[in-house]
Parts: structure tokens; C-alpha cells; sequence
């Protein structure tokens, strides 16, 4: 079984348009026992994935008591990460347990990582613009 995600279209200052790889996720909440749906970006440069701060909260994640804080850099400099080790997510049917950073900011886009989440599929960007996953 393979699942097909369009890109998403967005106006761009300097390309006029630019398409993003996006899938739809689903992020489980061990204290309310729901599954929450978020699109991320399918970013195959992210070493993990990574939400905004607000997303912690949804979660009912405590960033103090159920993260370690480390200190991250790139290219908007260096940021504080609150990193869940263990976060169920799932895309389809293929559930994960995933670490999951929360960044101590809110504008940023989620970034969906490779750690123990991209790196246990085939992933496919084709020139249609779609992204396709499947099983390894």
C-alpha cells in the first residue's frame, strides 16, 4: 500500500509560487486519548520532527516535565527545543513512535523529520508534485 500527497501551492516573493511537499499527520494525546491532525512538511534535511510551541500545549505535553531542553542551531540561529523522545504519529494506517521537538517559538512551519519517522519509508518526491510514502 502506498499513500499519495499533493504538494501544497503557495505564493512566494521571490518565485511567484512555489510548491511544498505536505502529508497529512496524526498526532496522538496520551492525556485526552485523541488523535489530532496537523499537515507538515516533508523535510528530508530536518534530523527529527519539529512544532511549534502551541502544538505542546494542544498535546497537553508539560514541556518541563516530559522534554529535555537542548539548544539547537541553523540558519534563524540558535533556538531552544523541547525534545519529546516518544510521540505516537501516524500517517494512514502506519502508526510511529517518533521524538518530536517543540520549538519555544510559534511561527514556524511543522517539519516532518527523518528520525525514526521518514527513515522507515520509501519516499518519493515526483515531478507531478505529489509525494508518495510506502513501506520499506
Amino acid at each position: 500500500m502506498a499513500l499519495t500527497f499533493p504538494f501544497e501551492k503557495k505564493p512566494s516573493s521571490i518565485f511567484k509560487e512555489v510548491f511544498r511537499p505536505v502529508v497529512q499527520v496524526f498526532l496522538y494525546s496520551e492525556v485526552k486519548k485523541i488523535w489530532y491532525e496537523i499537515w507538515m512538511i516533508v523535510d528530508t534535511g530536518a534530523d527529527y520532527t519539529l512544532l511549534p510551541k502551541y502544538f505542546a500545549e494542544r498535546l497537553k505535553i508539560d514541556l518541563k516535565k516530559e522534554c529535555r531542553l537542548f539548544k539547537t542551531a541553523g540558519i534563524g540561529g540558535e533556538e531552544k527545543v523541547y525534545l519529546k523522545e516518544n510521540l505516537k504519529v501516524k500517517i494512514g494506517n502506519w502508526e510511529r513512535v517518533v521524538p518530536v521537538g517543540f520549538l519555544d517559538k510559534e511561527n514556524i512551519p511543522p517539519l516532518l523529520g527523518r528520525q525514526g519517522f521518514l527513515e522507515t519509508f520509501e519516499v518519493l518526491f515526483s515531478s507531478n508534485h505529489t509525494v508518495n510514502f510506502s513501506v520499506k
